[in-house]
C-alpha cells in the first residue's frame, strides 16, 4: 500500500484540528517517533518531532506517548516532559511533572518471579549470541537484534518462550524482541481506552508501526462502535518488518518516523505551522 497523500492526511484529521479540546494525539515511541536502531539505548526521538509534540500538548486535550519502554524511559528518549507516558504496553502511567511511574498493582505482584526468570534464562549461549536483556520492571526483554546470528538467537529464544509458558509466565513477541510478562493481561490498547475516557475526547488519533500497537487500533475500533469516539484515525507505519495488519488496518499509511512528522505537522494550526 503507497503512503497516504499529504492532502488525504489533511482532510482525514481535520475533525482533531477543528475541535483540539476533546481531541487525543497518541503515538507509539520506537519506529514511530523514533528510527529504528541496532541498540535500543541509542534510540532518541529527533529534536523536531519533540517540538512538535510539545506545540500540540499545549492544544489538543491529551497527548500520550504509549511504549513498550518503561515510562521513565520513553519520557527520557521523548525529551518532553508535559504530556503523558504509558509505559511497558499501558502497565505503567507518568503523569506530567511526576518523577515517577505508578505500576498496575497486580503486574508488581510478579516482578521478582519474572526477573528471576529472566537472568536464569539469559545463559552465556545467549550473551555469547549478543542477545540483551532489557529490565522493565514486572517485564523484562529478550533483544536478538544486531545478534551475531539472529536465525540461532530466535530458536533459542523459542525454547525460553516455551519454558515461560511452563512456568505459567506470558510471552509477547514483537520485532525481533521477546518479552517475558506476569499473566496478567496488559496491552496498548488498554492505555489507549484510559486515556481518551479521561480526557473525554471525542475523537482520537494513534500512530504505531509494530504488533502492539494493532492493540491500540483495536481499542479505537472498541470505543468507535460503543459511540465513545466520533472519529478515529489509526496511523500505519510501513516498514520492511512490521506486521502487514499495521499498513492494513491503518487509515493512513506513512513511511517511518519522517512520515509521522508530516501527520503532526498536519495536526499544527496553520498559524503555527513550520
Amino acid at each position: 500500500m503507497p503512503a497516504t497523500p499529504a492532502e488525504t492526511i489533511a482532510e482525514r484529521v481535520r475533525p482533531l484540528v477543528e475541535a483540539p479540546a476533546r481531541a487525543a494525539i497518541l503515538a507509539d515511541v520506537d519506529g514511530t517517533l523514533a528510527p529504528i536502531v541496532d541498540r535500543a539505548d541509542m534510540a532518541r526521538v529527533p529534536r523536531e518531532t519533540a517540538r512538535l509534540l510539545g506545540d500540540l500538548a499545549r492544544r489538543y486535550g491529551a497527548v500520550a506517548c504509549i511504549s513498550g519502554r518503561p515510562a521513565a524511559e520513553a519520557r527520557r528518549l521523548v525529551g518532553v516532559g508535559g504530556i503523558v507516558y504509558a509505559g511497558t504496553h499501558g502497565a505503567e502511567v507518568l503523569e506530567p511533572g511526576s518523577t515517577k511511574a505508578t505500576f498496575i498493582p497486580a503486574l508488581e505482584a510478579f516482578r521478582a518471579e519474572v526477573a528471576e526468570f529472566a537472568a536464569s534464562h539469559h545463559g552465556s549461549d545467549l550473551k555469547a549470541l549478543r542477545v540483551s536483556l532489557e529490565d522493565k520492571g514486572p517485564i523484562v526483554a529478550f533483544h536478538w537484534r544486531g545478534a551475531s546470528d539472529e536465525d540461532v538467537a530466535r530458536a533459542r529464544l523459542e525454547e525460553v518462550a516455551q519454558a515461560a509458558e511452563d512456568a505459567g509466565l506470558a510471552v509477547h513477541w514483537g520485532r525481533k524482541v521477546l518479552e517475558i510478562r506476569p499473566p496478567v493481561p496488559i496491552s496498548k490498547g488498554r492505555a489507549v481506552r484510559e486515556i481518551v475516557e479521561r480526557a473525554q475526547a471525542r475523537t482520537a488519533l494513534f500512530a504505531g508501526d509494530d504488533v502492539t500497537d494493532l492493540d491500540a487500533f483495536d481499542a479505537l475500533d472498541a470505543l468507535e462502535s460503543e459511540g465513545l469516539l466520533d472519529v478515529a484515525v489509526r496511523v500505519g507505519v510501513r516498514t520492511d518488518d512490521g506486521p502487514p495488519a499495521i499498513v492494513e488496518r491503518a487509515d493512513l499509511v506513512v513511511g517511518g518516523p519522517d512520515g509521522v512528522v508530516a501527520v503532526l505537522e498536519a495536526l499544527v494550526p496553520p498559524r503555527t505551522a513550520v
